[in-house]
């Protein structure tokens, strides 16, 4: 077990709640404190903390412009924030995550929740080094003429999955389903001679190992609106849609500087395409048509489905199979690629088989 404690900077200017943030904190980490955030930048200037846990609201300089100013310094961009802040409004809590922070804790502190997520926040971050240092490592050591990159990719795929399962326990199910049903699809279309332009054997074998990949960004989502049991609020659900986009950015850091591009664009694409709507009603962009790409427009039948079979933290799941499929089905020419779900609609018989059904 590590004896170096993780150091956490706390920036606040009210006193008592650096204080209290101390009191809270001090039995697990080594703390370093700002009263403003000018003396929070000073410091950094010389030290690399853990963590920061970051003031909103500040006089002369707010937490929002002291975040900007921790993005654009390559030392700092990556260390992780938990923004601090009395105010509990929807759009403050929208802004925080836009900012790229990696959550927020409410004032006054309850001590039990600032704990536990100041030690998920720095076990999340911890994983994300070890993931970079290790796709950076074995990355130097693939060559034109070895395996490629199939090694990197399915560390990398194993890693992203088991760091979605630390966050919602119906999503580690959840993302080896749809790479099953994915690859189903895929084979369908292919032996039909289907995009038969895009839809290689290599396209099929990249699509199926990235398809675990395209629900990475919600580890950037709160627990509260992950685990949530009951419907989003409004407000919540435009929280949730951003995953997409922290999705996308994610694997663009994680895989960016891999050789295999096919295999990143993939990866992307379905991350951060995979809500979009055959009629344009989707997010986050908003792509309609066959102008959203083809592995998105694969994922998007595959993830649909399992949400549906599956039972989920705000809903039971639906049964029987016909059941699902005759929802599905209404999605035609709306929701889904017209000829996709044609060809799913057929595979009635292989998925009860693959799911055991009589």
């Amino acid at each position: 077990m590590d004896t170096v404690k993780n150091v956490i900077l706390v920036v606040d200017d009210d006193k008592t709640n650096l204080t209290l943030a101390q009191n809270i904190l001090l039995p697990h980490y080594r703390i370093a404190a700002a009263n403003s955030g000018r003396s929070a930048l000073k410091y950094l200037e010389s030290h690399r903390p853990d963590l920061i846990l970051l003031d909103i609201n500040m006089p002369d300089m707010d937490g929002f412009e002291v975040m900007e100013r921790i993005g654009q310094k390559e030392e700092t961009r990556t260390i992780p924030v938990i923004f601090l802040t009395a105010d509990n409004l929807a759009e403050t809590e929208i802004k925080c995550f836009q900012m790229g922070a990696m959550d927020y804790v409410t004032k006054p502190f309850v001590p039990a929740i600032l704990l536990s997520r100041v030690d998920k926040t720095i076990e999340l971050d911890q994983y994300r080094h070890n993931l970079e240092t290790m796709v950076s490592r074995q990355a130097e050591k693939i060559t034109e003429d070895a395996r490629r990159i199939s090694a990197i990719q399915d560390s990398v795929i194993v890693g992203m999955a088991n760091l979605i399962e630390s966050r919602d326990g119906s999503t580690g199910k959840h993302v080896k389903n749809t790479q099953t049903y994915v690859k189903l699809i895929a084979d369908e279309l292919h032996a039909r001679r289907l995009f038969s332009e895009v839809l290689t054997e290599d396209y099929i074998e990249n699509l199926s190992k990235a398809a675990p990949l395209h629900d990475v960004g919600k580890i950037k989502v709160s627990d509260a609106i992950l685990q949530k049991p009951g419907r989003l609020t409004p407000e919540e659900y435009e929280t949730m849609k951003l995953h997409t986009t922290y999705s996308g950015k994610i694997i663009k850091m994680i895989l960016g500087d891999l050789e295999d591009k096919d295999y990143v664009k993939i990866a992307e694409d379905i991350a951060m395409y995979h809500h979009e709507r055959w009629d344009g009603t989707g997010y986050p962009v908003g792509l309609a048509g066959e102008d959203i790409p083809l592995s998105a427009r694969i994922m998007a039948v595959a993830d649909v489905f399992d949400a549906l079979y599956e039972e989920r933290v705000y809903k039971p799941p639906i049964r029987p199979i016909e059941r699902i499929m005759q929802i599905m089905s209404e999605g035609r020419g709306t929701q889904f690629d017209p000829v996709i779900i044609d060809v799913f609609m057929e595979m009635l018989p292989a998925l009860k088989q693959l799911l055991g059904i009589g």
